[in-house]
């Protein structure tokens, strides 16, 4: 009898999520709230209770992505009785679903969780979403509230959706970089962000997540800044990160085991807080990045140890 336990156990799942959430507001990264740095009305224990909220309803085994995400919203709401983490859920309900669908492996098998093969499982779970799934995040999205998402002049979600929760995210997504992932089979992840994060020491984990974090925000406009101060702007800073992304990883990523801050990061953070300017939307897609690159490290390290074991 063959034992075939899960390609990545929940707890595992759960663990790194956890883990980089927590990564989040351990790092300092310009305009997000951090430990060393609240701003936006909010701080690092909001979102630390965030992620303890909602980690049960995004690992729920077998529940449709719409529920994750309508569960994962309202255990948020009563924990930290704001917003402080849609494009998160919105980002990992469909990335656990998708190891709920690979399911089992053989433990003497040589096929093992990789990127592509998590990227296609999360292709086929995108692919099933339906009218009941927009229904769910639709919810969700009013209740979280955020600021001009949501609004637009199809499929609002201030109606009741007529088209699933996919094609409901292929309308936005050229306004939204995270509807853009449903879009995409998450390619902006699986590609930009865990390149970025192997840019990093493996032995510095911040200074991976602020590569990541620069990384999207240096790549195009943070959708959260478009809807909350205009594309012009938007466009401003993503010029002022590709420059200190450049200066950045130039002079500190190989530093970065001594020193995770910087000082002129530090002083762009100081400077993007105080006009309102929050790049939440390039944190979301880090988060999520991290998330991803920590499972598979797990379950490359396991599978290594089943097959020499």
């Amino acid at each position: 009898m063959t034992f075939e336990p899960p390609a990545v156990p929940l707890d595992a799942a759960r663990a790194a999520f956890l883990e980089a959430c927590a990564l989040d507001v351990s790092t300092p990264k310009p305009g997000n709230v951090s430990a060393q740095s609240p701003g936006h009305g909010m701080d690092a224990a909001q979102f630390l209770a965030s992620a303890d909220a909602s980690l049960e309803a995004l690992f729920a085994p077998g529940a449709r992505v719409g529920q994750r995400i309508l569960d994962a919203v309202t255990r948020t709401r009563a924990a930290a009785g704001c917003n402080t983490n849609l494009g998160i859920v919105l980002l990992v309900a469909p990335l656990a679903a998708a190891l709920d669908q690979i399911g089992t492996m053989d433990a003497k098998s040589a096929t093992a969780l990789t990127a592509p093969r998590w990227r296609t499982a999360v292709a086929q779970v995108l692919a099933k979403l339906d009218v009941e799934d927009a229904r769910l995040a639709y919810r969700a999205i009013a209740l979280a509230n955020p600021g001009g998402l949501g609004d637009a002049p199809e499929q609002s979600v201030h109606a009741a959706p007529t088209i699933g929760l996919r094609d409901a995210m292929h309308l936005a997504a050229e306004r939204d970089s995270i509807a853009r992932q449903y879009a995409n089979g998450f390619a902006d992840l699986f590609d930009t962000g865990l390149a970025a994060f192997a840019q990093a020491p493996a032995d510095a984990p911040q200074a991976a997540m602020l590569n990541v974090f620069l990384a999207f925000l240096a790549g195009w406009p943070d959708s959260h800044i478009v809807r909350k101060h205009g594309l012009a702007l938007a466009q401003s800073v993503t010029l002022a990160a590709r420059e200190q992304h450049a200066r950045w990883r130039a002079t500190a990523l190989e530093e970065a085991r001594r020193a995770a801050t910087d000082p002129r990061l530090d002083a762009w953070d100081v400077e993007l807080k105080s006009r309102a300017i929050n790049p939440g939307t390039s944190a979301d897609l880090a988060v999520a990045t991290l998330f991803v690159a920590r499972v598979l490290e797990n379950a490359g390290r396991s599978h290594a140890a089943i097959q020499h074991g």
